[in-house]
């Protein structure tokens, strides 16, 4: 059994600075080597202000990957772009108990009632259509931020299946247990802030984003404010 946490979100722009930092974005330094595309330019997004409420709970989790204090230097293809602004969105729960599918894609990602959806308990996930096949450089995903808290089996997906029955490529597992039933993986779970999360793309090509959670460390139900998939479209859109 997974023990559970608090989390916390808010709204923001993206953008990528192709060269230098700008005024403002002291958010975007690293605090350890750049991942992502060696040669590439910085991934640069507008962060959330910080809204710390509620008193946190223990999280008890192995291998906890401990919360940044700044955001990560994280390296895309020159020429990438925000592909996920106001697409659709579904998922596994036709009916949150709280807010809406179109706010993990609004650009806002302020933490607190009215900018984050909640789902109901047990495995759950959320998929965006790209509306066509892209070449995906990163997705960046905030939670909840609000609390610190980390989420249990967080995994990530793309496809250009839009049932992930086939063609199907894994770029994040955090489940080290396999309660998931998706399979087990090597990614550490992490603590959630206004930072975010940057999750290497790898430049897989696919139309479909899908993320899981299996509920947090501070209590059984799954959330979302804001997910930014970054890359480059391939091709005309399609129906």
């Amino acid at each position: 059994m997974k023990f559970r946490h608090l989390l916390l979100f808010v709204p923001a722009t993206a953008f990528l600075a192709s060269c230098g930092s700008k005024e403002g974005t002291s958010d975007s330094a690293a605090s350890s080597g750049p991942g992502g595309t060696p040669g590439g330019v910085p991934l640069v997004t507008e962060l959330p202000p910080e809204l710390i409420e509620g008193t946190p709970k223990p999280i008890q989790v192995p291998n906890l990957e401990q919360a940044p204090t700044e955001a990560p230097t994280f390296l895309v293809p020159e020429g990438t772009e925000l592909l996920s602004a106001g697409k659709t969105v579904t998922s596994s729960d036709p009916y949150p108990l709280i807010g809406s599918l179109d706010l993990i894609t609004d650009g806002d990602k302020q933490a607190g009632e009215g900018y984050f959806l909640e789902l109901t308990n047990e495995l759950q996930w959320i998929q965006i259509d790209l509306e066509q096949e892209a070449d995906i450089s990163a997705i960046y995903v905030w939670h909840f931020h609000s609390q610190k808290r980390a989420y249990h089996d967080v995994i990530v997906q793309i496809s250009d299946d839009p049932e992930f029955n086939e063609g199907v490529t894994t770029v994040f597992n955090n489940d080290y247990d396999n309660s998931s039933g998706i399979g087990q993986g090597s990614n550490r779970p992490y603590v959630e802030t206004r930072f975010g999360k940057v999750i290497d793309g790898q430049n897989t090509k696919g139309r479909y984003v899908r993320l899981y959670s299996n509920g947090n460390t501070s209590d059984e139900m799954n959330h979302y404010i804001e997910v930014e998939v970054f890359g480059k479209a391939l091709g005309a859109e399609t129906p």
